[in-house]
C-alpha cells in the first residue's frame, strides 16, 4: 500500500485522564485546573447514582445534579438543560454518562460557550469529537462547532463495570463504526489510519472476553481505550453513509443508537467495500487476516447476542423506502455515490437481519423480498 502523501490533520485540544478510580479522584483535579467554581452535572436517569458520586466528590464546587439527558438529544432537553445551568449560576458542565449525556452537555456547550468535563460510562466515543446533535421535529440535526469538544475527558474503567453485557456489546461495535467510516472518509490521514486499526483490534478484542467475563477489568479498560482511538477518528474525519443513516433511524424513527449502529455497520460497508479497498485492507488486519470484513463484523456481533436487524429494534418494512429517501436526499461524503436505490438496498438488508452481501454484485441491485 502506498503512502497517502497528500492530507490534512488538525489536532484539537484535550487533556485525556485514564485510570481506575479517575471519576471521583481526578474529575475535581481537571474542575480546579480549569479555574471552575460551579459545575452543573448532567447525566441520563440510568447513570443518576453514578453521576451522583461524582457530584459529591466536588462538593461545594457542584452546583446540582441534571438527570434528564435522553437518547439523540431533543432540542426541549436541550431547553431545560441550558435553563438549569443558567439559574444555578453555573460556569461550566460535568457529563457523567454514556453518548446521550455527553450529547446533552454539548448541547449546553453550543447554546453558552461554557467549557465542558466528560466522564464517559460507554463506548459511545462522543467525548472526543466536536460534534453535536439535536433532534427536533423528529429530525436530527448534527453539526461540528470546537466549543463542544470537551476540555478534560476522565476515563474510569470500574465505571463501566455495571454496563450490562447487552449493552456493552452494542456500545463497543458502536465505536468500531467509527474507526471503519473514517478510514474510507474523504479526510483520512495516515494518524486517523493507524489509530482506527489499533482501535478495532483492540475493541474486536475486548468484547468477547467481556461477554465471557463482565467484570474483567483489564478487557474493561482496553474497551474504553479502544472507544478513545475509535471517537477521535470519528472526531477527525466526515461522517458518510453509515453515520447519516442511523442518525435518520434515529431520530425519525426512534430507534436506539447503538444497536442501530450495530446491526447497520456491516452491511454499510459491504456497500462501500468495492469503493474503499485500503479501508478494507486496514480493517482486515485489524480482525486477524478476514477476507470479507462485512461478514466478520457481523459475525462478530451475532456471535456475542447483539441485535442482528432492523425490524428486531422496531423498524416497520413500510418505513425502509421512506428512510432511503430521506438519507440519500441528504448531501454527504461518501466513497460510492449515494442513490436512493443503493441506500434503499443497504436498509433492506439491515431489516431482514441476514449476512451482508459481500459479493460482486452491489447491494443496491438486489432484488426486493
Amino acid at each position: 500500500m502506498t503512502f497517502q502523501e497528500r492530507f490534512t490533520y488538525e489536532t484539537r485540544p484535550v487533556r485525556v485522564v485514564f485510570r481506575p478510580g479517575a471519576a471521583v479522584t481526578a474529575t475535581p483535579d481537571e474542575v480546579a485546573r480549569l479555574g471552575l467554581r460551579r459545575l452543573l452535572v448532567v447525566c441520563g436517569s440510568r447513570g443518576e447514582s453514578v453521576a451522583r458520586t461524582v457530584a459529591d466528590a466536588l462538593g461545594d464546587r457542584c452546583a446540582g445534579l441534571h438527570p434528564e439527558a435522553r437518547m439523540h438529544v431533543p432540542v426541549e432537553d436541550a431547553d431545560r438543560a441550558v435553563a438549569a445551568v443558567r439559574a444555578a449560576g453555573a460556569d461550566g458542565c460535568v457529563a457523567v454518562g454514556g453518548g446521550s449525556a455527553i450529547g446533552l452537555g454539548k448541547a449546553i456547550a453550543l447554546r453558552t460557550g461554557l467549557p465542558l468535563i466528560a466522564v464517559p460510562s460507554t463506548y459511545s466515543g462522543s467525548e472526543m469529537t466536536p460534534v453535536w446533535g439535536l433532534t427536533e421535529h423528529g429530525t436530527k440535526r448534527t453539526g461540528r462547532d470546537p466549543v463542544v469538544q470537551p476540555r478534560s475527558v476522565v476515563y474510569d474503567p470500574r465505571l463501566t463495570l455495571t454496563l450490562p453485557v447487552a449493552l456493552t456489546v452494542t456500545s463497543g461495535i458502536n465505536a468500531l463504526a467509527h474507526a471503519v467510516e473514517a478510514l474510507y472518509a474523504p479526510d483520512v490521514s495516515p494518524l486517523v489510519t493507524v489509530m482506527a486499526e489499533e482501535g478495532v483490534r483492540a475493541m474486536a478484542g475486548a468484547l468477547p472476553r467481556l461477554a465471557d467475563d463482565p467484570e474483567d477489568l483489564d478487557a474493561r479498560s482496553r474497551a474504553l481505550y479502544a472507544a478513545w482511538l475509535c471517537g477521535a477518528c470519528l472526531g477527525a474525519t466526515t461522517m458518510g453513509l453509515h453515520h447519516k443513516l442511523c442518525h435518520v433511524l434515529g431520530g425519525t424513527y426512534g430507534l436506539p443508537h447503538a444497536e442501530t449502529q450495530t446491526v447497520v455497520l456491516p452491511h454499510a460497508l459491504a456497500h462501500n467495500a468495492p469503493a474503499a479497498p485500503q479501508a478494507l485492507t486496514v480493517l482486515s488486519r485489524a480482525l486477524g487476516g478476514t477476507d470479507d470484513v462485512p461478514r466478520a463484523l457481523w459475525d462478530l456481533a451475532a456471535r456475542l447476542g447483539a441485535p442482528r436487524s432492523l425490524a428486531e429494534l422496531g423498524l416497520a418494512r413500510a418505513d425502509v423506502t421512506p428512510a432511503a429517501a430521506r438519507a440519500a436526499g441528504e448531501p454527504y461524503a461518501n466513497p460510492r455515490e449515494v442513490t436512493a436505490e443503493g441506500v434503499r438496498g443497504v436498509l433492506l438488508a439491515a431489516y431482514e437481519g441476514n449476512p451482508p452481501d459481500s459479493g460482486s454484485r452491489t447491494v443496491g441491485d438486489r432484488k426486493p423480498s
